[in-house]
């Protein structure tokens, strides 16, 4: 069997691994589709690479093979990627603090002794048993391969406090963008800005439910002023993840008000610190998402106050892979996500 792994800046080569088997305490899920994800396109533009488990990390797929030890999945179970239950015994699970237990956190980052060679850009993957969780029978496979980053938006929603009638302003539209604004209406946002460059993005972030949708710079700026009569904005979110733009998010953010990291940011940002202090701004910074979290995700999908259809705009299979990675990192695609469908 083969798998696609980013092996170097620019290069992304389809390895043999073999064929996967299921550990005591793990599964082997047939992929029917893995999304392509940010941090996948960075890893392949800079060169910058994370452990080969985390190379295609957004799947969903069947259930084949179940380890002795495994109980709650069968053979046939379809089934979306998550995050490890807390383990209840490392140290930040014994000092209350299981959100951000270690030992899961070493799973989601492809760390712990069961990580498998590869990540969902293959046929089959052997994961741990906890990382699994049945998907919502309402959801298609293309929205099932969807759950994963919208866990993201989901948790770093719930982590800012944007509460009844806040004005939010959401930087990039990009996936995690366009379902950050979606989840923060659900959370109640009153009005949603969304600040994009790409004319096409901006006209999809008004379909799925954004009040306004403007280029960066001036005109963002006044937007933001605008609709929230000269205060600023009760929480940005900065989905963009470009240094310059962590220091904008504050300038957007009102005074007491909330600025959320989401977009994983490249190199150094350059802030100004007094400004910070002086708008006395809360700063949320948010990584990953809990297991808890894909239950109530996949919920929004299947009402459809979360509509993930809209934003995959093409699927390729593996053979096509290198070709879509070159074009999403050149900056040149009008993809928004792109799904794989390894079978072919």
């Amino acid at each position: 069997m083969r798998a696609a792994l980013v092996t170097g800046a620019g290069r992304l080569e389809l390895v043999d691994v073999g064929e996967p088997r299921p550990a005591p305490s793990c599964v082997v899920v047939e992929v029917r589709y893995c999304g392509v994800c940010g941090s996948d396109v960075a890893a392949y533009r800079t060169g910058h690479l994370l452990n080969p488990a985390v190379c295609g990390h957004e799947w969903t797929g069947t259930v084949r093979a179940v380890g002795p030890d495994v109980t709650g999945l069968r053979e046939g179970d379809r089934v979306v990627v998550g995050v490890a239950p807390p383990c209840g015994r490392c140290p930040e699970c014994t000092s209350g603090r299981s959100a951000t237990c270690r030992v899961a956190f070493a799973m989601l980052l492809g760390r712990d002794p069961a990580a498998p060679p590869h990540g969902g850009f293959a046929r089959a993957i052997a994961v741990d048993a906890g990382r699994v969780v049945k998907a919502d029978p309402a959801l298609t496979d293309e929205e099932a391969a969807q759950v994963e980053p919208t866990a993201i938006a989901f948790r770093a929603v719930r982590r800012s406090g944007v509460g009844l009638g806040d004005t939010a302003v959401v930087q990039g539209a990009g996936p995690i963008g366009l379902l950050t604004l979606q989840v923060a209406r659900a959370a109640g946002a009153g009005t949603v800005v969304v600040v994009e460059p790409a004319e096409s993005r901006r006209e999809l972030a008004l379909q799925l439910g954004a009040h306004v949708a403007v280029p960066p710079g001036e005109e963002a700026a006044r937007a933001v002023l605008e609709v929230t009569g000269g205060v600023g904005a009760d929480v940005v979110f900065e989905c963009a993840g470009a240094a310059p733009l962590v220091q904008t998010a504050v300038d957007l953010t009102r005074r007491g008000g909330v600025m959320a990291m989401i977009g994983f940011v490249e190199g150094t940002a350059t802030i100004d610190a007094g400004a910070w202090i002086g708008k006395d701004v809360r700063v949320v910074a948010s990584l990953g998402f809990a297991h808890e979290d894909v239950a109530s995700t996949m919920r929004l999908i299947a009402d459809g106050r979360v509509r993930v259809t809209p934003l995959h705009t093409r699927t390729v299979g593996l053979e096509g892979l290198e070709a879509a990675f070159a074009d999403l990192a050149g900056g040149r695609s009008a993809d928004v996500k792109v799904l794989v469908d390894p079978s072919v």
